[in-house]
């Protein structure tokens, strides 16, 4: 089952942020202020009823989330905000991400879009799909002739 949306720069992004941090600062044409697009880790499985995607997204208020399910394209994307009450220039270092996201999934035809529950705990985004009645296996009892 294929569920993950093909990106061709998502390789290219995860070596470009290992490549930053082993640099280990910041560029002068860097800002913690500056918006700049992230990508939450994601886990997704499934069972005989349902598909799970969890998104781990500390730090975004429930709020600032938006979960759409759109032609079997499931859609989430969110903001972190930097805090900024604190001053840029007490910073020693500053490694997390701060801006806005999107991830999309394509959903697979058993998937009920119509029955999607969403739960956010701890930082972790968990939405479940059900998967359509039809989909689901079903027991087949076997009649012994005599």
């Amino acid at each position: 089952m294929a569920i993950t949306r093909w990106d061709p720069f998502r390789e290219v992004v995860a070596l470009q942020n290992r490549f930053n941090s082993l640099l280990g600062g910041l560029n002068e044409s860097d800002s913690p202020l500056t918006t700049a697009s992230f990508v939450p880790a994601v886990d997704v499985y499934e069972d005989a009823e349902k598909v799970v995607i969890k998104l781990e997204v500390p730090g975004i208020e429930e709020k600032d989330l938006d979960v759409r399910v759109e032609n079997h394209t499931l859609t989430v994307k969110g903001e972190r905000k930097f805090e900024k009450e604190e001053k840029e220039e007490n910073f020693h270092r500053i490694e997390r991400r701060y801006g806005s996201f999107y991830r999309a999934f394509t959903l697979p035809n058993t998937v009920d879009t119509e029955n999607v529950d969403a739960k956010y705990n701890a930082g972790v985004l968990k939405l479940e799909l059900k998967k359509k009645p039809e989909a689901q296996p079903k027991q087949i009892k076997v009649n012994v002739a005599a």
